[in-house]
């Protein structure tokens, strides 16, 4: 049954720089990566070696707890390096892209006619199953749990982040494939969540029950999504999938073929022409970056949106999840007196010499300076204006720092992810790390009780 969702708590930060909506091809990057450190608490097992000729949908590597969990090139041609950091730990898989790409063939199935136990061993095999995550934990799916749902966050409310309305505009038999696909690996339904406002492509679609959202950011994060609809308790476990990978996964079925395709919001103000990009997984952000061109040199590359995106140069590689890409100014400089003087061009919860609230629709150019140092955390109430789940915020990120099991569990630590803090941290006095505490306390909890 659809429930609509109506999210009161939370900021919409408006920044320069929204890409438009235009579509070009990427120039095909000479170089992609793949990073075992975007799947986290996985540890790589090689298959192929340096200087081995792939396709795309070969195995490159698989995971040494799960050894059915693969991980295939998004390209084919030739595997030029392993980067190895402390302890010969892998960091980076380097692949040189033939000119044309050619596929593994896994063949054309119909997902109506395939059994579930069929369906997983599919997404096992074609190195599909890492589009699925799951909660608790924000981790891999582990395909020996059947989750009570699956959830679809197609509602993106993060600063400059890929309009998804847009991007999957004309996917709509694709999407339909991914969801006929994993309905079958549930005993519950598939929720799927768009805007309130727009035409969405998941509207028509069959067994998905379609929730429209509505309120600021974090409204589109999947987290806050599952609580309002769905909570997960002790001992219980939801699936997510983002849309973009649902793209893959039904053309897997439709196709037979793994088409590691990606249409990225290239966004901020620093951007001359920002709008959208298609490329592929893991290819050289280089590629769209200079053909958009910079508006100047001193800038801060993020792969991801701004709130909970990574720093990256001009000449790193595109993570495996992400969809967007922004560029904003550097933040190296300081202001002359600071907080001491009444502020017009930045964005505070605060009314005390910041002016933001009066402009609600502005739209504000920031950079990357923390305008403070860090210290010890500061009770101030700001959190739970920001924060819509029913968690106290505060109280559970002492509880990761403490190490606290019992009280991260009763405080609903089963819920969250590291994403679910970035608003909090973002307008933080203490200037502390919400999200990395999360994922330390996530990662513990994963360790000591699994």
């Amino acid at each position: 049954m659809s429930k609509d969702i109506k999210i009161k708590k939370g900021l919409t930060i408006r920044l320069k720089g929204e890409a438009d909506k235009t579509l070009s091809n990427a120039p095909r990057s000479r170089t992609f990566v793949i990073r075992p450190s975007a799947f986290h608490l996985i540890t790589p097992k090689m298959v192929v070696k340096e200087g081995a000729k792939i396709q795309a949908g070969d195995v490159l590597f698989y995971s040494k707890a799960k050894e059915e969990i693969k991980f295939v090139s998004p390209v084919s041609g030739t595997l030029t390096k392993i980067e190895r950091g402390a302890k010969r730990v892998i960091t980076e898989i380097v692949l040189e892209g033939d000119q044309q790409d050619t596929y593994k063939d896994f063949g054309i199935i119909n997902p109506d006619s395939m059994k579930p136990e069929d369906v997983k061993k599919h997404l096992l095999a074609s190195g599909c199953w890492p589009f699925i995550k799951q909660r608790p934990y924000d981790v891999l799916a582990n395909p020996d749990v059947t989750p009570k749902a699956i959830f679809v966050s197609a509602y993106t409310t993060a600063p400059l982040a890929a309009d998804y309305d847009f991007v999957l505009r004309g996917k709509e038999k694709q999407l339909q494939a991914a969801v006929t696909a994993l309905r079958k690996l549930t005993e519950g339904a598939i929720h799927v969540c768009v805007g309130a406002s727009g035409v969405s492509p998941f509207e028509g679609l069959e067994n998905i029950n379609l929730h429209k959202v509505k309120g600021p950011h974090p409204a589109g994060n999947v987290g806050v999504q599952i609580g309002k609809i769905d909570p997960v308790n002790k001992g219980e476990t939801v699936w997510t999938v983002s849309p973009q990978d649902l793209v893959i996964i039904g053309e897997l079925f439709i196709t037979g073929k793994f088409k590691a395709e990606r249409t990225i919001a290239l966004a901020g103000s620093s951007v001359k022409t920002p709008k959208y990009y298609t490329t592929k997984i893991g290819s050289e952000v280089a590629t769209f970056i200079y053909d958009s061109g910079l508006t100047e040199e001193n800038v801060r590359v993020i792969s991801g949106d701004v709130l909970s995106g990574k720093k990256i140069s001009v000449k790193s590689h595109l993570g495996y999840y992400e969809n967007t890409v922004t560029v904003i100014p550097e933040g190296d400089d300081y202001d002359f007196m600071g907080w001491t003087k009444p502020v017009f061009n930045k964005i505070s919860t605060s009314r005390a010499l910041t002016f933001s609230w009066m402009l609600p629709n502005k739209k504000f150019e920031l950079d990357t300076n923390t305008n403070g140092e860090h210290r010890a955390f500061v009770v101030t109430g700001n959190y739970e204006e920001v924060f819509p789940m029913d968690i106290y915020p505060l109280q559970i990120l002492k509880a990761c720092m403490v190490e606290d099991l019992d009280a991260m569990e009763a405080l609903g630590m089963y819920e969250v992810a590291p994403e679910d803090f970035a608003l909090t941290e973002f307008i933080c006095v203490s200037k502390q790390p919400h999200q990395e505490i999360i994922r330390k306390g996530l990662d513990l909890m994963y360790k000591e009780i699994g």
